[in-house]
């Protein structure tokens, strides 16, 4: 089935209210973020995304794919539209990066999978401080290496239409990088995030408090500019984030010098 629109109805609150979002659509292309307190319900709203809520979830909750409901609609297991890169990267398996790799590309493309394994692990590695290694074991990579090699895996091989991201910017990865890629693949892609900066960088974002959707705001033309600005502030940060990580002790003057260099003082 070619999707071309996912659809949530709103349901309940924790109080039981009625959602004051009624109804949210993300179409093929959508970069969209939800964003909220901790404990306001932006996990549980794409725990029913992935689970194509039917009245059957504590929020009631439903979710139609081009417009029909999910009842009406099958997915063999092997094609499931949706992939969900969750906080939660713990491996059961020890098995090789490559041979972990292998083993989902012949399920779900077939053939050859040499070419998508290296498109894979380019992707990767696009978003890591240290490489992956294909003879690596699965349960040796860092958080931030299986993050990041679960992202490449649902888009090249998985090559999923909708993929769902939790909170990427704890996982130790370059989560800017990770959404200049991603705009590459014509998918739709939402994030639960308290990135000001992907928040912003997306397209709308969907408000959460109480366990309900409270608002749905596209971004507006200011608000990227207030992203850009934003980037000096994270590229500073990012900047002593690396020099720490390099063994180089910082000083008052290594301060005031980048502060210069980045615009923040004359």
């Amino acid at each position: 089935m070619d999707i071309k629109q996912v659809t949530v109805l709103g349901g309940l609150s924790k109080k039981g209210e009625k959602e004051p979002v009624e109804e949210v659509s993300f179409n093929m292309g959508d970069v969209v973020s939800i964003v909220g307190p901790t404990g306001c319900g932006k996990t549980t709203l794409i725990n029913d995304i992935e689970l194509f809520a039917d009245l059957n979830t504590p929020s009631m909750r439903r979710v139609l794919i081009n417009g029909q409901p999910p009842a009406d609609i099958e997915f063999p297991p092997s094609r499931n539209p949706i992939a969900l890169i969750s906080q939660h990267t713990n491996f059961l398996s020890d098995l090789p990066v490559k041979e972990f790799l292998s083993i989902h590309a012949r399920v779900r493309q077939g053939g050859d999978a040499d070419h998508v394994i290296e498109e894979t692990l380019a992707f990767a590695n696009e978003l890591t401080g240290e490489p992956l290694i294909l003879e690596s074991a699965m349960t040796e990579l860092s958080g931030g290496q299986t993050r990041a090699l679960l992202i490449a895996d649902a888009v090249i091989i998985g090559n999923s239409p909708i993929i769902l991201l939790d909170e990427i910017e704890n996982a130790g990865i370059d989560r800017i990088r990770a959404l200049e890629l991603l705009k590459r693949y014509e998918k739709i892609f939402i994030f639960v995030t308290h990135d000001p900066r992907i928040a912003l960088l997306s397209d709308y974002r969907i408000v959460m408090k109480d366990g309900a959707m409270q608002k749905v705001l596209a971004t507006t033309d200011e608000e990227r500019m207030v992203a850009e600005e934003i980037k000096k502030m994270d590229d500073l940060l990012l900047d002593f984030r690396r020099r720490v990580r390099e063994g180089l002790q910082l000083t008052c003057d290594d301060l005031g010098e980048r502060l210069k260099a980045f615009g923040y003082i004359a």
